[in-house]
C-alpha cells in the first residue's frame, strides 16, 4: 500500500495544491492526514476543502485545529500564532468550525502495523525532536511504523538494532524502513518546513515495499506570502515561507 501523507498544512493553499498535484503525478493508493491544517496561511477555507476532499483514509487533528474551533485556549501559543489563529477562527464558516472540531483526537490505527498522530503516540501535542523523545515515542506506539508531524521537520527515529537505511537502488530522499522493528517517520511539513528548505514537504510510505520517500516540491512562495499580507496577518508569517524556518 502506497500512502501519500501529508501534515502541517497550515492554511498554505498554494504548498498544498503543489504537492498534490506532485503526488498525483507518482501515483498513491490513500491518503493519510496528520492535522494543523490551518494556523499562519491566509487560506484556511480552502484548505480544509481541499484536504479533505482528498476523502483521507485516517486523519488526525492538530493543536491548531483545536485552537481555532475552540477546543482549547491558545495559552501555549506565542503573540504571532495567537492573532494567526484568532483571524482564523473568525473568517473561518460555521462549518468549517464544526469541521475542525470533530477532526479525531491521535493517535490513530490505520491497520495493524501503522499508526498516525499529530505529535506523538503518548501526547498529541508532544514535539518528537531528538531521540529520547523518540524513544519514548516508540514505547508508546501502538503500530510498528507511527507517522507524526507537528514538528515541521522532517526525521526517522528507529532502532540500533533494526534501523531505517539507505540501500542500493535507493535515492537520498529515500530510506528502508525497518524489516522488523519500529520506526517514527515525520515527512516535513506542507505549508511551513522549518528545516531551511523552503520547498513543501510530503512522503509517499510504501509499507508493501517498506519504503519512505520524503519529497519536496517547488511552490509560489510569492501567492502565498501575498495571501498573508492581504489578510492582515503579521508580516513574519510571510517572510519566513521563503526562508524554511
Amino acid at each position: 500500500m502506497r500512502y501519500f501523507v501529508i501534515t502541517d498544512i497550515h492554511g498554505n493553499l498554494q504548498a498544498l495544491n503543489a504537492v498534490i498535484k506532485d503526488a498525483a503525478a507518482l501515483g498513491y493508493d490513500e491518503v493519510l492526514l496528520l492535522g494543523d491544517l490551518v494556523g499562519y496561511g491566509g487560506d484556511p477555507g480552502p484548505c480544509i476543502d481541499r484536504a479533505l476532499g482528498l476523502n483521507p483514509v485516517a486523519t488526525v487533528r492538530g493543536n491548531h485545529d483545536k485552537v481555532c474551533a475552540g477546543l482549547e485556549p491558545a495559552i501555549f501559543f506565542n503573540e504571532v500564532a495567537r492573532r494567526s489563529i484568532d483571524w482564523t477562527h473568525d473568517v473561518l464558516s460555521h462549518e468549517h468550525l464544526k469541521t475542525l472540531a470533530e477532526l479525531a483526537k491521535g493517535p490513530m490505527l490505520v491497520n495493524e502495523g501503522l499508526e498516525i498522530c499529530h505529535g506523538s503516540p503518548f501526547d498529541e501535542d508532544h514535539y518528537v525532536f531528538d531521540t529520547g523523545d523518540a524513544a519514548r515515542a516508540i514505547d508508546a506506539a501502538s503500530g510498528r511504523i507511527c507517522l507524526f508531524g507537528h514538528t515541521h521537520l522532517p526525521a526517522v527515529f528507529a532502532t540500533a538494532d533494526d534501523p531505517a537505511t539507505t540501500r542500493e537502488g535507493l535515492a537520498d530522499d529515500e530510506l528502508a524502513l525497518p524489516v522488523h522493528g519500529p520506526a517514527l517517520v515525520n515527512v516535513g511539513s506542507v505549508g511551513q518546513p522549518r528545516d531551511g528548505d523552503p520547498r513543501a514537504g510530503f512522503g509517499i510510505v510504501d509499507t508493501t515495499a517498506k519504503e519512505t520517500v520524503i519529497h519536496r516540491v517547488e511552490y509560489p512562495i510569492a501567492k502565498a506570502q501575498a495571501r498573508i499580507l492581504e489578510e492582515g496577518l503579521p508580516e513574519v508569517l510571510a517572510q519566513r515561507l521563503a526562508l524554511g524556518r
